[in-house]
């Protein structure tokens, strides 16, 4: 189940032109002379498919999905690996894929939010989400429903700090982070962790 969203980059300033050139470069995270580098042509394991992508080797992996597969459920949002934004599965681990080359895939599977729905996990965690109502402007979420789901399939019952440790590295600009651990306690339990009203001595 896809979540749709809004797209929204922030940038920054910097005292030095060349830096600037060179730190938009890098934010961009698209490979530096890119036309003139050789490719290599590459199968990839993607949802369950075999892909070709004739790519330079250095070509992150985010790139490949959304503009030479056409995957464009994972995001772009800082292109250093410190948001999150970006994260797939690897061989069912979370990675940063802004910052993984397409080299360094090899016969790896790679999942992304477009199947994380077809796993067990995957389609608890979206079906929490969708009840705790925790998307705001959705940019990040794909990344914070990958790896909310890589948590509860190494963690089924996480506590509190499994939580903090799992979603640290996802940052939500909007700041539902209270919602998306109530969706996360919810995907684990099947029940809901939303605030409970006391009405005449009872609990709704």
């Amino acid at each position: 189940m896809a979540l749709s969203c809004r797209k929204s980059l922030v940038s920054g300033n910097t005292d030095c032109g060349r830096l600037a050139t060179l730190l938009l470069q890098h934010t961009a995270n698209r490979p530096l002379g890119a036309d003139s580098q050789g490719k290599t042509m590459y199968t990839l394991r993607i949802n369950g498919e075999n892909h070709p992508a004739d790519v330079p080797p250095d070509m992150p992996l985010l790139w490949v999905l959304r503009d030479v597969i056409g995957l464009t459920g994972t995001k772009f949002g800082c292109g250093i690996a410190q948001c999150g934004a970006c994260t797939v599965h690897v061989d069912g681990q979370p990675v940063r894929s802004c910052q993984l080359p397409v080299s360094n895939v090899g016969n790896r599977a790679v999942t992304t939010i477009e199947a994380i729905g077809e796993t067990n996990e995957g389609a608890k965690v979206q079906q929490a989400w969708l009840a705790a109502d925790v998307v705001q402007c959705g940019y990040c979420q794909s990344g914070q429903i990958m790896s909310a789901t890589a948590l509860l399939k190494r963690t089924p019952n996480p506590t509190d700090q499994d939580i903090d440790a799992a979603m640290a590295g996802n940052i939500c600009r909007c700041g539902t982070y209270v919602r998306i651990r109530e969706a996360i306690k919810q995907a684990a339990t099947g029940k809901p962790f939303g605030l409970q009203v006391v009405v005449d001595g009872s609990s709704t």
